[in-house]
């Protein structure tokens, strides 16, 4: 038990490290993330030293059940797929113009409708596309309109990981917790729907009250417009996110694995666009580019982390945490416990971890919103915070490592107190 804690502890700390210190190792002409090498390393110790026997992990892998991390791998690319497939045709850089363009001079009303926007679209994509989306909009935007960047990257960054809790396709974290424990899409979204929405609220009046004195200043720019070309490829990308939505809320009564409804959607998107292409010669690149920007880094990653859980499962780790955390309300426990451990370890391998000590709706429910609002508190609390500050570095937008956690803690406090204490009422 002991050496299992000590290598998935170093694990853990290297991983952290090399976010903040070394992200990227260069091989030649390739780059490649450290952060996965790290957990997979961290992985292959434990195998190899016989801490987790292979047959166990082999098992999970090929089990038919929910908690499979094969299954919830397909669901949440197949997802990235249509969503990645929108942005390509430039389905939220035009909304993004449109909205900029109808806020006129007035700062207030820009902030106001950018924050509902990001809202309504991660709402129905997910928080790391919104984040890849706008991040570099807002950059170029904020720069040549000579406007203070801060309100809009500290709203998007909160926005997109507060109404992500909303459904479940909304963060890989709430895949994993919601679908280990059967959850299914609609009951998720029953519960969840008030605590996202007095969440969302509580934040747009404190992040408003925060930068209220930026946002009086008028601006003066005038925004390009964006025009769509591929219109045939928008209907058929609006049409597969529609109706994988639909079938999405339905799967319980279909008896359909959400997994597979999403797989299936995405499959039937890459071949229409691509019989499209062929025949009209025409925007390919933007389905090759959907392929090529998938986060393919997060399958190893991923697979390592459900390693080093496995371990802490089989040496009866999970069990002693469990234990300690539910003494107390479990809502508050497991809540702010996901907050601050992913805060340390990133909230994927901490929903994976607390995946296994999750024992009622209650601890899942309140680990997702851990998951979600803990990644705007440092940028190691979730890959989108990575590439986030990555792309804001790139902009050379003036975003530093203190502003983040500064703003993050002023932010992410009192949304996750709010949060949790609705999700009490709810429960």
């Amino acid at each position: 038990m002991i050496a299992t804690i000590v290598i998935a502890s170093i694990t853990f700390v290297l991983i952290t490290l090399s976010i903040l210190f070394f992200p990227k190792l260069k091989v030649g002409k390739f780059s490649l993330s450290t952060f996965w090498i790290i957990a997979l390393l961290g992985a292959c110790t434990l195998l190899i030293v016989g801490l987790v026997p292979i047959k166990e992990v082999f098992k999970q892998l090929t089990t038919a059940s929910s908690v499979n991390p094969l299954k919830i791998i397909v669901l949440f690319f197949s997802m990235t797929v249509i969503s990645i497939y929108l942005n390509e045709v430039g389905f939220f850089k035009y909304l993004a113009s449109v909205a900029a363009k109808k806020s006129g001079k007035n700062q207030f009303v820009l902030f106001t409708v950018f924050f509902v926007l990001i809202a309504v679209l991660t709402v129905f994509t997910s928080n790391d596309i919104i984040i890849l989306t706008f991040t570099p909009f807002l950059c170029f935007f904020c720069k040549h309109a000579k406007i203070n960047p801060l309100p809009y990257l500290v709203a998007e960054f909160a926005a997109a990981n507060t109404w992500s809790m909303m459904l479940i396709i909304g963060n890989p974290t709430n895949i994993y917790l919601a679908t280990s424990a059967g959850i299914t899409f609609f009951k998720y979204f029953k519960v969840m729907a008030l605590p996202t929405l007095i969440a969302g609220v509580i934040e747009y009046a404190l992040l408003t009250l925060l930068f209220i004195k930026s946002l009086r200043k008028p601006m003066d720019f005038d925004v390009e417009e964006v025009h769509i070309e591929n219109k045939f490829g928008l209907e058929i990308g609006l049409a597969h996110l529609g109706i994988c939505l639909v079938l999405l809320v339905l799967s319980n009564y279909l008896h359909f694995a959400m997994w597979l409804i999403a797989f299936v959607c995405a499959t039937s998107l890459v071949v229409i666009t691509t019989i499209s292409s062929i025949i009209t010669k025409k925007h390919f690149n933007q389905l090759t580019n959907s392929i090529k920007k998938l986060p393919y880094e997060l399958i190893p990653f991923f697979l390592s982390m459900f390693v080093i859980v496995i371990a802490f499962n089989y040496q009866g780790i999970s069990g002693k945490i469990a234990g300690f955390l539910g003494k107390t309300d479990p809502i508050w426990t497991y809540g702010l416990s996901s907050f601050v451990v992913s805060n340390l370890i990133n909230n994927i391998p901490m929903s994976i971890l607390f995946s296994s000590m999750c024992t009622t709706k209650a601890t899942v429910f309140a680990s997702i919103v851990g998951s979600n609002i803990g990644a705007f508190l440092t940028p190691i609390g979730a890959l989108a915070g990575i590439m986030f500050t990555n792309l804001v570095a790139h902009n050379e937008a003036k975003y530093s490592f203190i502003d983040f956690i500064k703003y993050g803690a002023i932010t992410s406090i009192p949304v996750i107190s709010v949060a949790l204490l609705t999700l009490w009422f709810v429960l």
